[in-house]
């Protein structure tokens, strides 16, 4: 998998437009809930098979830019990374 830019053709972020994409059922994604010992590049590796891409779950779940996250958290991961290219 490729990794993502954060930004668009402008220089501007897209993770509000993923946040709000993904509460507004606009992208396709999945939830689960954090464990212990596991970072979003973790998930991002297992997810997308680049772990660079942490931030669209990060932006996807709305709780910042911290690679670290409490166990339990409730992570929303986009499944189709055509739709956030799409987002830009």
């Amino acid at each position: 998998m490729a990794i993502i830019s954060r930004y668009d053709e402008n220089g501007k972020s897209i993770a509000n437009k993923i946040f709000f994409a993904r509460k507004s059922n606009q992208i396709a994604s999945k939830v689960i809930v954090t464990e212990s010992s596991k970072r979003l590049d973790h998930y991002a590796y297992e997810e997308y098979g680049e772990s660079l891409n942490w931030w669209i779950i990060a932006a996807a779940s709305g709780i910042g830019w911290w690679l670290q996250v409490p166990a339990g958290t409730v992570l929303y991961i986009p499944t189709n990374l055509d739709e956030i290219e799409k987002l830009k």
